[in-house]
């Protein structure tokens, strides 16, 4: 896209609009620059727009000390942008920020277009992306939660009946009922995702009972974190079904856990979680706190990076800033760089002292390693133990069967001489049975 200045904005043009004819759905984004990286902000909106389906027509970006409380980008820049949708043929605007219903409704006369913002436009990819019922529902919650408070000050963006972005989720009839009705709703929904967490800390507590690790993997959107499950269910031939992989941000809404079986009976569960993106909305955050209770919950994380994208250090930031949010920071993780076969000659793949590791899922480079290390983080604390038990105790000589890696089995005069690996645990349990 070639520049132009225009005042103190920045404005940017697609080529490939100049004659051609508007797509079903062309935008213009519009920014505020308060002074921090701008640029790497809008990039990620075009890619967020297109993610959408939308095309994205040109670029403003407005700087400013602070956004403009009535119109975000100012009243002049607000017609330039009013110019910029008539000539390049755009037909919705989308904001980089969150704006209030009266922010949107004073761009939407001034422009004559739809106008949205960032979360706004989040919300719809999810919408558009959520598959099972309880994913619908934590949507839905971020919907109205973020509309309730600006059903006053809502111009065009509360007509939704028409297709396009921003359009998909709670629908007419429960955005343009009065606040009671929409309140209802959310207690309704509120209700169910509590029941499917209970079910949830059900699950947990018998993993727990059983003594069974969880790996959470998490990460910046389009990191690979999917891709990663898959490969590791692959190589370890797993029977559990790969999980839904595509190159698009937010591919993956839901979390899925997939059981990891190594040998000597050591096994885990993997947890894929949704990815995370700079200014995820709160109120996705708060919609999806019960989902992502798996990662708060988790032994361990495995923090997925797209080695191949050139300031991985501002990802990284976003990512542990929502995990401490969420209250899981300072948790064990192991540093999974991916894509390392994305790098040209002069990157340098990172990894090579513990807990850090350059990986490829694709190519399946450096897998055995992040294997390892997920291993030596789960299982590390395990002693090797030889016991001796009678043979009126098969119980426990069933359960280290099932639930330990055991080495080897002797069937002696006095009992089973069985040689494993317990943690800490197990070992003052069974301390009774250590041969002397």
């Amino acid at each position: 896209m070639p520049d132009g200045k225009a005042g103190q904005g920045l404005i940017r043009f697609s080529d490939n609009n100049e004659t051609a004819s508007a797509p079903a759905m062309c935008a213009i984004l519009a920014g505020v620059d308060l002074g921090g990286d701008i640029e790497r902000s809008m990039e990620e909106l075009a890619a967020l727009a297109e993610a959408a389906g939308a095309e994205v027509a040109g670029v403003m970006v407005q700087s400013r000390e602070r956004a403009d409380r009535g119109t975000y980008v100012g009243t002049g820049k607000a017609e330039e942008l009013k110019e910029l949708c008539h000539n390049m043929e755009a037909n919705i605007v989308i904001c980089n920020d969150e704006l209030s219903g009266v922010q949107l409704r004073n761009l939407e006369e001034i422009t004559g277009q739809r106008v949205i913002d960032r979360t706004i436009l989040i919300l719809d990819i999810f919408a558009s992306r959520a598959i099972s019922k309880e994913g619908k529902l934590q949507v839905e919650l971020a919907q109205l939660q973020y509309r309730l408070p600006r059903l006053t000050g809502f111009g065009k963006s509360l007509s939704r009946l028409g297709g396009g972005i921003g359009t998909r989720g709670p629908g007419e009839k429960k955005l343009e009922t009065d606040r009671r009705h929409i309140s209802r709703r959310m207690d309704d929904i509120k209700r169910e995702i509590k029941e499917a967490g209970a079910h949830r800390a059900v699950q947990r507590a018998r993993r727990k009972k059983n003594e069974i690790p969880v790996a959470a993997i998490v990460g910046y959107t389009n990191s690979g974190k999917s891709a990663i499950m898959n490969k590791i269910l692959a190589m370890l031939e797993s029977e559990d079904k790969s999980v839904a992989e595509k190159d698009m941000l937010f591919a993956t809404l839901d979390t899925f856990q997939r059981r990891i079986v190594l040998e000597d009976n050591m096994e885990f569960i993997l947890v894929d979680t949704v990815g995370f993106v700079s200014k995820l909305p709160h109120s996705l955050i708060k919609a999806f706190r019960a989902t992502l209770e798996e990662v708060v919950e988790a032994d361990l994380l495995l923090h997925v990076v797209d080695s191949s994208y050139e300031d991985c250090a501002f990802r990284i930031n976003v990512v542990e800033d929502v995990l401490a949010e969420l209250g899981a920071a300072g948790k064990d993780t192991i540093m999974a760089y991916n894509k390392i076969d994305l790098l040209d000659g002069e990157g340098l793949a990172p990894g090579g002292k513990p807990g850090v590791v350059g990986i490829s899922a694709k190519t399946g480079e450096n897998m055995e390693a992040l294997l390892e290390q997920i291993k030596g983080k789960l299982f590390g604390g395990l002693r090797d133990v030889e016991l001796l038990i009678p043979y009126s105790r098969g119980d426990v000589v069933s359960w280290l069967s099932d639930r330990t890696p055991v080495v080897s089995r002797e069937y002696a005069e006095d009992g089973v001489l069985i040689k494993t690996r317990l943690n800490e645990a197990d070992f003052g349990r069974l301390s009774g049975f250590v041969a002397r």
